[in-house]
């Protein structure tokens, strides 16, 4: 999938390139998680705007943040909150909120349509602890269900992942174990398991892989016809991943009045019984003040879009839209964006 996102971007750059001389070009790269929405995003816009294209490389959240500050991009895309020492060398960076997504714990063992996964069986399988698919903290949550005497085969992300970021996130509040080894971090020192680069690589190693488990964004399990697990939450409900299990998670999240610094936000292991545990927001990296006019302006118009009209396009495609009040709260953050130090009067 990763390919074809690169190649449907080169595909948008080189039509650029021969339209004319009035056409923008906006480079962006990072997060794999949203990456489906922002495809289909990029195109409806382009459909409306046809002198405007998008080139968005689908490289992983640590790979957007570093492009973003090194300044190659024009925007980065993330799953996880920059780290202080990161904002300390992008100081006008802003996140803007533009989609929730799930976190899924998918798996490839033959005959076994459904799984019901507690936090203690999770946590054990990627600590390494629990080795079989028969092991009794899982046969405990399944009864009736025929769980082979196979080995579980682990798969996990290689590259610097925001996706990675949102599921140890989870790991280390429902664990002390997880929280006190491998932690939280868009890059851990796995216990056990085989990595794959992208959501993309970790849905074709389960694909391919009997035994397998492992966690992608939604939309890459259900695309590849891959089952997912329930998840017992922190009500004790066991949850599957759906569009209101996910927009449940963040019912309770209180978004903050500046956008520079989101590490705040947290959508797992989220209260009430309809949650879905592993949930969260995802970000496109913007200077607060862009140099480029031209596609600063543009840039500006296209979130606006984005987070109004652009969220009817989240459901088909597996995302919960913004909650209401936090589409307001970040219009007032995009509202407040300037371009050469001149505010930007909003495409909505």
């Amino acid at each position: 999938m990763r390919k074809l996102f690169t190649m449907v971007a080169a595909l948008a750059g080189l039509a650029a390139g021969k339209a004319g001389a009035q056409d923008m070009l906006i480079n962006g790269a990072g997060a794999t998680f949203p990456a489906p929405l922002y495809m289909k995003w990029f195109s409806e816009y382009h459909a409306a705007h046809p002198n405007l294209q998008f080139n968005y490389q689908s490289i992983g959240s640590g790979g957007g943040i570093q492009q973003f500050t090194a300044g190659t991009v024009d925007f980065g895309a993330t799953d996880a909150a920059m780290l202080p020492a990161e904002l300390e060398k992008a100081p006008d960076v802003v996140h803007i909120p533009t989609v929730l997504g799930a976190v899924v714990v998918t798996y490839n063992v033959e005959g076994l349509a459904s799984l019901k996964l507690t936090p203690e069986a999770l946590a054990g399988i990627f600590l390494g602890k629990v080795k079989k698919w028969n092991d009794p903290a899982i046969a405990s949550a399944n009864a009736g269900a025929k769980l082979p005497d196979v080995e579980i085969a682990v798969m996990h992300r290689a590259d610097g992942s925001g996706t990675t970021n949102i599921f140890t996130e989870y790991l280390s509040k429902v664990s002390p174990e997880w929280k006190a080894g491998p932690g939280t971090g868009k890059s851990v020192s796995w216990p056990v398991g085989l990595g794959g680069k992208g959501n993309e690589g970790v849905t074709g190693l389960v694909k391919q892989t009997p035994g397998a488990i492992g966690y992608v964004e939604l939309a890459y399990a259900k695309q590849n016809n891959l089952p997912v697990a329930a998840l017992k939450n922190k009500a004790g409900a066991f949850v599957t991943p759906t569009i209101a299990t996910t927009s449940a998670a963040a019912a309770g999240v209180v978004l903050p009045a500046d956008f520079h610094d989101v590490s705040s936000i947290s959508a797992t292991n989220a209260d009430g019984k309809d949650a879905y545990p592993i949930a969260a927001f995802t970000y496109l990296l913007v200077h607060r003040d862009a140099k480029d006019a031209a596609k600063g302006k543009a840039l500006v118009e296209f979130l606006s879009w984005a987070v109004h009209d652009g969220q009817r396009f989240a459901e088909p495609l597996d995302y919960a839209p913004l909650p209401k009040p936090a589409v307001e709260k970040i219009s007032k953050a995009i509202g407040a964006l300037t371009v050469m130090g001149k505010p930007v009067a909003s495409a909505h």
